[in-house]
């Protein structure tokens, strides 16, 4: 049985979707799974989500009890300090989601006791190594793999829409760049889908239509069947999940060329750097016209297949099976 402890679904996105999507084919697996959120929620009661159990915070459940009789602990983001300690106090073994290559994500790891780091990428691999060279091998995970962020196509597939879309609108993902587009672009249909964090800047222009956020099983309806291209300027993208989503419908990606965003859209992307606004018009104009259109969303949708997440999730339910014996 494995004991999931976690923060909310609604404080991160895209840590959410990664958690839950790894967490389901162990379910289908036979085992029984269970998420304790970590902060409060609204929820008092357990519940269901896609699948998966979760216990809020406010249930007043005790963990520590789940802990005695989970077989694994799997943790991510800033549960992991707390989770590891009891898991090392109750010997149990501690499996740790990596979602991005800040020094704290790696510091955590360090701490001692993990038995398996999973790594959302293969760029996020390589800083855990250059990381872990400042470490002695005893307090290093004891195994290591990468799981990228599991999209399964068909959940998200649809006919593309006529906006040009930006997903969290904050500064750091391209807020701005939304804004100088739309002002630029008023023949242009634009959407601004409102995000769970950051400042929002939510232009007020007869061009663009703002969305309020969005939960990850309505984005197909909401938000893919209603785009026709999808912006990601972010400064920092470990892996881009809502890219590789986009990408199942054939919508074709306008984006800043951050290592995980490189990674992840590969040939499909089409990169521009965030502050070359003349560049991202330049791209959409050209985007926009049926034959070049045509030819990404081919692109992209041969990306998407190749991303098929089937052999990596039976290699992660492996792994976890592995630590139970």
């Amino acid at each position: 049985m494995a004991r999931v402890h976690a923060m909310p679904p609604e404080h991160n996105a895209g840590a959410e979707h990664m958690l839950v999507s790894m967490l389901r084919p162990l379910v289908e697996r036979g085992h029984d799974v269970s998420v304790w959120l970590s902060r409060y929620s609204k929820a008092r009661e357990v519940y269901d989500y896609r699948g998966v159990g979760v216990v809020p915070l406010e249930a007043r459940m005790d963990f520590g009890a789940a802990v005695r009789k989970a077989s694994v602990l799997v943790s991510h983001l800033e549960c992991v300090p707390s989770t590891a300690a009891l898991t090392r106090g109750y010997g149990k073994p501690l499996a740790v989601i990596c979602h991005n290559t800040h020094r704290p994500t790696f510091r955590n790891i360090a701490a001692g006791g993990t038995a398996l780091a999973v790594y959302n990428s293969e760029w996020m691999r390589a800083e855990a190594e250059l990381f872990f060279a400042e470490y002695p091998r005893s307090v290093r995970p004891a195994g290591e793999m990468v799981v990228r962020p599991p999209v399964f196509a068909e959940e998200y597939a649809t006919r593309p829409g006529k906006a040009v879309t930006l997903i969290n609108c904050c500064e750091e993902k391209g807020g701005r760049v939304l804004e100088a587009l739309a002002r630029r672009m008023p023949d242009v249909q634009f959407m601004a889908v409102r995000g769970a964090y950051g400042e929002q800047i939510l232009p007020d222009l007869p061009n663009v239509e703002v969305v309020e956020h969005v939960d990850g099983q309505d984005m197909r309806e909401k938000v893919f069947g209603r785009t026709k291209v999808l912006l990601m300027p972010s400064f920092y993208e470990s892996w881009g999940r809502a890219g590789v989503e986009a990408l199942a419908s054939g919508i074709p990606v306008v984006a800043h060329p951050t290592p995980g965003l490189c990674e992840s859209l590969g040939e499909a992307g089409v990169f521009v750097d965030r502050n070359d606004v003349d560049g991202y018009e330049a791209v959409l104009r050209k985007l926009l016209a049926p034959a070049e259109y045509r030819l990404a969303s081919k692109r992209a949708k041969a990306r998407s297949a190749a991303l098929d997440p089937a052999a990596e999730l039976a290699s992660w339910c492996d792994a976890v099976e592995a630590l139970a014996r």
